[in-house]
C-alpha cells in the first residue's frame, strides 16, 4: 500500500467532510469566511498607504498585532498542559482532548506569524529574517530565536497530529515509538518559545517596564492559564454541538490546571506591583501610567481597571472546588479569564513599554479601524483553520473518515 494514495485518499476525504455540515455549520464558516475578507480588504488598505493607517507611530512602534502575537504565543504553548499528560505521563482522561489542544496550537501558530507580517508591513519584507539571504544575526538576536522556535514548534503540533491521525485513518495504532520522542521534545519546545518571546522584551534595556525577571515566569503562568482556559470552552462546544464525546472529568482535569496556573499568575502580579508602588522610582512611571495615568494622560485605565477584577473574579471563583465543578461557573470563569488575560498580557504588557518615549514625552496609543479590520480577520483566519483541523481529526477519531482501501493492521 502506497503511503502517498493513503494520503491522498485522506486529504480527499477531509476536503469532502469539511465542506458538509448542518446549516449552522455553514453559517459559522460563512460567517469566519466574511471576516478574513474584510480583514483582506483593511489589509490591502495598508499594504497600499504603508503603516501610517495604524496608530503604530515612531515612539509607539508596537501595538494591536504584537499584542495579539504575544498573547497567542501563549496560547500556543498551552497544548503542551495537554500533550504532557497524554502522551509522556500516559493519563487517558486526557487523551480525548490532546488532538484539539494541538489542533488549537497549530491555529495559533499560523495567527502569530501572521501577526508578526502584518506588523513589518507586508509580506515583501520577510526574506530580511530568511538564512543566507537576509540579515538572520543568529545567535545574537533573540528576534532570530523566536522565529527559529515559533516555526519549530508548529512543525511539531502539525507532524506529530499528522501521524496519528494517518495511522487512525488507516485502522491503524499510531507507534508510540515514532511520535512519544517528538511529543516529549515539544514539552520543552513549548516552554522555550514562551520564554524566548519573553527574553524577547526583557532584553531591550531602553525599557524598564519590560526589565523585569518575573516576566519569562509570568508569561508562562498567564499561557496556562489563558490557554487551557480557551481549550475548555472549545471543548464544551465541541461535545455540544458533535458526537464527539468529552468526559466531565477531562474538563475537570483541565480546569485543575487553569486554577493553579491562575492563581500563580495572580500571585506574580501583586508582587509586580509592590515592586514597582511600594518604593517608586522614575522607572516606574510606565506602570503608573498603565494602572492610574501620567501626566493627564490615561488612555489604558478603562482597559487594565476591567481586566484586573476579571482576572481576580475567576481565580477566587475557580479555587472553590464546588463552584469549580459547576460547568456554568466554570465556562463563566474561563472565559472572563480569557479576556482578562488578552488584556493584560495585550496592552497592558506591550503599549506601557514605550509610554513615557526616552525623553519623558508621553504619545499614546490607539488602534486604528484598519488595525482593528485586520486582527479580526486574522482571528477569524484561525479560527477557520482550527474548524477544519478538528472536523477532520474528530472524524477520523470517531472512525467516519477511514481509508476505504485494503489494509492490514500492523
Amino acid at each position: 500500500m502506497s503511503a502517498f494514495k493513503v494520503f491522498r485518499s485522506l486529504v480527499k476525504d477531509s476536503l469532502a467532510t469539511i465542506t458538509r455540515g448542518s446549516l449552522r455549520y455553514h453559517i459559522w464558516m460563512g460567517a469566519l469566511t466574511f471576516v478574513m475578507l474584510l480583514g483582506m480588504y483593511c489589509y490591502s488598505i495598508q499594504l497600499s498607504e504603508g503603516l501610517s493607517v495604524t496608530g503604530m507611530s515612531d515612539r509607539v512602534s508596537w501595538g494591536l498585532y504584537i499584542s495579539n502575537f504575544t498573547f497567542l504565543v501563549g496560547v500556543a504553548a498551552a497544548a503542551v498542559m495537554l500533550v504532557m499528560p497524554t502522551y509522556v505521563l500516559h493519563d487517558v482522561d486526557f487523551k480525548q482532548a490532546v488532538l484539539i489542544g494541538e489542533g488549537l496550537a497549530v491555529a495559533a501558530l499560523i495567527m502569530c506569524l501572521a501577526f508578526v507580517v502584518a506588523d513589518m508591513g507586508g509580506p515583501s519584507v520577510l526574506w530580511h529574517m530568511i538564512p543566507g539571504i537576509g540579515v538572520f544575526n543568529f545567535p545574537n538576536s533573540m528576534l532570530t530565536w523566536d522565529v527559529i522556535v515559533l516555526n519549530g514548534y508548529l512543525f511539531l503540533n502539525i507532524t506529530i497530529p499528522l501521524y496519528i491521525l494517518f495511522r487512525h485513518y488507516q485502522g491503524k495504532e499510531a507507534k508510540s515509538s515514532v511520535y512519544v520522542p517528538g511529543a516529549i521534545l515539544s514539552v520543552f519546545w513549548a516552554v522555550g518559545i514562551h520564554l524566548v518571546t519573553a527574553f524577547l522584551y526583557q532584553g531591550l534595556q531602553a525599557r524598564p517596564f519590560w526589565n523585569n525577571a518575573l516576566l519569562g515566569p509570568r508569561f508562562l503562568a498567564s499561557a496556562f492559564a489563558a490557554g487551557p482556559a480557551l481549550i475548555i470552552l472549545v471543548l464544551a462546544i465541541i461535545r455540544s454541538f458533535t458526537a464527539f464525546k468529552v468526559q466531565d472529568k477531562t474538563l475537570r482535569k483541565i480546569a485543575m490546571v487553569v486554577t493553579v496556573a491562575a492563581q500563580i499568575n495572580l500571585i506574580m502580579l501583586v508582587s509586580e506591583l509592590f515592586k514597582e508602588f511600594y518604593a517608586p522610582t522614575h522607572h516606574s512611571e510606565s506602570a503608573y501610567y498603565l494602572f492610574f495615568g501620567l501626566h493627564g494622560k490615561d488612555a489604558l485605565l478603562p482597559w487594565i481597571w476591567t481586566a484586573i477584577p476579571l482576572n481576580v473574579l475567576a481565580t477566587v471563583l475557580l479555587t472553590f472546588h464546588k463552584l469549580r465543578n459547576n460547568f456554568k461557573v466554570l465556562f463563566f470563569c474561563c472565559f472572563i479569564l480569557f479576556i482578562a488575560i488578552w488584556i493584560e498580557k495585550g496592552f497592558g504588557l506591550i503599549v506601557p513599554g514605550f509610554i513615557p518615549g526616552p525623553y519623558g514625552k508621553i504619545v499614546e496609543y490607539t488602534p486604528t479601524g484598519i488595525e482593528i479590520g485586520v486582527t479580526l480577520g486574522i482571528w477569524a483566519m484561525g479560527a477557520f483553520v482550527f474548524t477544519i483541523l478538528a472536523k477532520t481529526a474528530i472524524g477520523i477519531e470517531l472512525g467516519e473518515l477511514r481509508y476505504k482501501g485494503k489494509s492490514k493492521n500492523v
